[in-house]
C-alpha cells in the first residue's frame, strides 16, 4: 500500500468516527430534553338512580278479583196443569218487569172448574150420609133399649107360663108355644138390632173415609182449578218467553224464565292464599252449626264494585256474602258479593244501573298487613327462590360514604296494583332503589335523587 492511500484510509475512519460521536452526543442531548406524559386520570362512572326511603306501617289491604253480575233468583216458570192457553200478559216480553202477583198467563178453566164442581157435590153428598149414619145410630141405640125390654118382658112371660104349665098344670100347651113364639121374635129382633148397632161405627169409619177421600179430591180439583192462573212470584224481570196465546201448554213445559233483580250477586273467584291470608272469618265456635265441614261465616264486609268498561265511572257499593265454592285445582276460593237493587240503580245522567251480566272488578276489604314497606312492584327482580324471597336493592354507604348498590332478599306479603308491600328484609329508613334493574353488578356507585326528585347524593 503506498502512502497516500493509507493517508486516506485513516481519514475515512476518523470521519466515520466523528460522524457517530456527533450522532451519539445528538441521541443523548434529546433524551435529556424528552418529558414524561401526563398521568389521564380514570374516574368511577355512577350509575342514576331514584330511591325511596323505607317507611315500617300498617297497611289495610284489598283483595281485587272479577266476575260477572246475575240476578240471586232466577226462575223457571212451567204450567202446572194441561190445557189450551186462554190468555197472557200483554207484556210478557224478554225484558219487560212485571209485578209480583200480576196474571202472567191463565190456562182454559173450564174443564177444572166442572171437575171441581162434581168434587165438591160428591164431599157434600158424603157429608150427609156421614150425617144421616149418626143420626141412625142414635135412633137405633133407642130403639134397642126398648127391643131390649121387650124382649126381657118377652122372656118373664114365657118363664110364668111354662112354670104354670109344668107345675100347676095351669095353661095350655099352645099358649105355652105362643108365649115362646114371641119371647123369639123379641130376641130376635133385639139380636138383629144390636149387630146393626155393633157395625154402625164401621159403616160411618166408612163413609168418613170416602168424605175424606172426597174432600181430598175437592181440595186437588180446587188447586187444579186455581193452577190454570199463573202469577208472577215477584217483580219479576221477563228473560225468556216460550208461550203464546191459544197454543196448547203441557204441564211441566219450560214456558217462562223470570229473574228477581232486588238481589244482585257476583261470584268473585280469589287465589286461595291470598283468602286465607286477608279475608275475615268468624270463629267457627260462634256460628250455628260449628261442626259443620264448610268455611264458617264470613264478615259481612262493604265491597267496591267497579264495571271494568266504565272507566271508573260506574261505582256500586255491594256486601261480601259467603264463599260459594273451593276448587282445588285452581286453587282458588269463590266468593259471592250481593247488592240490593236499590244500591245497583244509576246516579246521575252519565251511569248505568248494574245489571245482569256485567263483568265488573270488585275490590274487597281484607285484614290490616302489619309492619310492612310499601314500594312500586318493578322494583322487584321477577325470580323467587325455594322460601318466596325475591331480590330487592338499596343504596348504602360504601367506604368513603358515597352511595353503592347492595343487593337484599326480601318477602313480599301482598301485591295490589303497581305497588308491593314487603313483610321481611327491609328496615325503617332503608334507601330503596326502585328503578327497575336488570343483572347491574353489585357495588356499583350510584348517583341518586329521591322519589320527589330532590339529589340525595352521589
Amino acid at each position: 500500500m503506498s502512502k497516500t492511500s493509507a493517508s486516506r484510509t485513516v481519514f475515512v475512519l476518523v470521519a466515520c468516527a466523528g460522524i457517530l460521536a456527533a450522532g451519539v452526543v445528538s441521541m443523548l442531548t434529546l433524551v435529556s430534553m424528552r418529558q414524561p406524559p401526563a398521568q389521564a386520570e380514570i374516574k368511577e362512572r355512577a350509575m342514576r338512580v331514584v330511591v325511596q326511603a323505607a317507611k315500617i306501617e300498617d297497611v289495610p289491604v284489598l283483595i281485587t278479583g272479577y266476575g260477572q253480575v246475575r240476578a240471586r233468583d232466577v226462575v223457571t216458570v212451567a204450567p202446572e196443569v194441561t190445557g189450551k192457553v186462554a190468555k197472557i200478559h200483554p207484556r210478557l216480553e224478554v225484558g219487560e218487569l212485571i209485578p209480583a202477583g200480576e196474571v202472567l198467563f191463565e190456562i182454559d178453566p173450564r174443564d177444572y172448574a166442572a171437575r171441581h164442581d162434581n168434587a165438591e157435590a160428591t164431599a157434600k153428598q158424603l157429608e150427609v150420609t156421614v150425617e144421616r149414619l149418626k143420626k141412625e145410630f142414635g135412633i137405633d141405640k133407642e130403639r134397642f133399649q126398648t127391643w131390649s125390654r121387650s124382649r126381657d118382658l118377652a122372656k118373664s112371660e114365657f118363664d110364668r107360663v111354662s112354670q104354670l104349665l109344668a107345675k100347676d098344670q095351669v095353661g095350655t100347651q099352645s099358649g105355652l108355644d105362643q108365649s115362646e113364639r114371641a119371647y123369639n121374635q123379641a130376641k130376635d129382633q133385639a139380636d138383629q138390632l144390636a149387630q146393626q148397632i155393633d157395625l154402625y161405627p164401621l159403616r160411618i169409619q166408612e163413609a168418613e173415609s170416602s168424605l175424606a177421600s172426597a174432600r181430598a179430591m175437592h181440595q186437588m180439583a180446587q188447586a187444579n182449578l186455581d193452577r190454570t192462573v199463573v202469577r208472577a212470584p215477584f217483580d219479576a224481570r221477563v228473560k225468556e218467553v216460550k208461550l203464546e196465546a191459544g197454543a196448547y201448554a203441557m204441564q211441566g213445559m219450560q214456558a217462562l224464565t223470570l229473574a228477581n233483580d232486588t238481589i244482585l250477586e257476583i261470584s268473585v273467584p280469589l287465589d286461595s292464599r291470598e283468602a286465607r291470608d286477608w279475608l275475615y272469618f268468624e270463629d267457627a265456635a260462634a256460628i250455628d252449626n260449628p261442626d259443620k265441614a264448610w268455611f264458617s261465616r264470613l264478615k259481612q264486609t262493604p265491597c267496591e264494585i267497579y264495571w271494568t268498561e266504565g272507566e271508573g265511572e260506574d261505582k256500586w257499593t255491594g256486601t261480601l256474602n259467603r264463599v260459594e265454592q273451593f276448587d282445588q285445582q285452581t286453587r282458588t276460593l269463590t266468593v259471592v258479593i250481593q247488592v240490593k237493587g236499590a244500591d245497583a240503580l244509576s246516579v246521575g245522567d252519565k251511569r248505568l244501573p248494574m245489571v245482569e251480566g256485567m263483568f265488573c272488578k270488585v275490590s274487597i276489604p281484607g285484614r290490616i298487613a302489619k309492619s310492612v314497606v310499601r314500594i312500586p312492584a318493578e322494583s322487584l327482580a321477577f325470580d323467587r327462590d325455594a322460601q318466596g324471597f325475591r331480590t330487592l336493592y338499596l343504596a348504602k354507604p360504601g367506604d368513603s360514604n358515597e352511595l353503592r348498590l347492595t343487593a337484599v332478599k326480601v318477602k313480599e306479603v301482598y301485591q295490589r296494583g303497581e305497588l308491593a308491600y314487603i313483610g321481611e328484609g327491609l328496615k325503617d329508613g332503608d334507601l330503596i332503589v326502585t328503578t327497575h334493574l336488570v343483572n347491574p353488578l353489585d357495588n356499583s356507585l350510584l348517583d341518586t335523587e329521591n322519589a320527589e326528585g330532590a339529589e340525595i347524593g352521589s
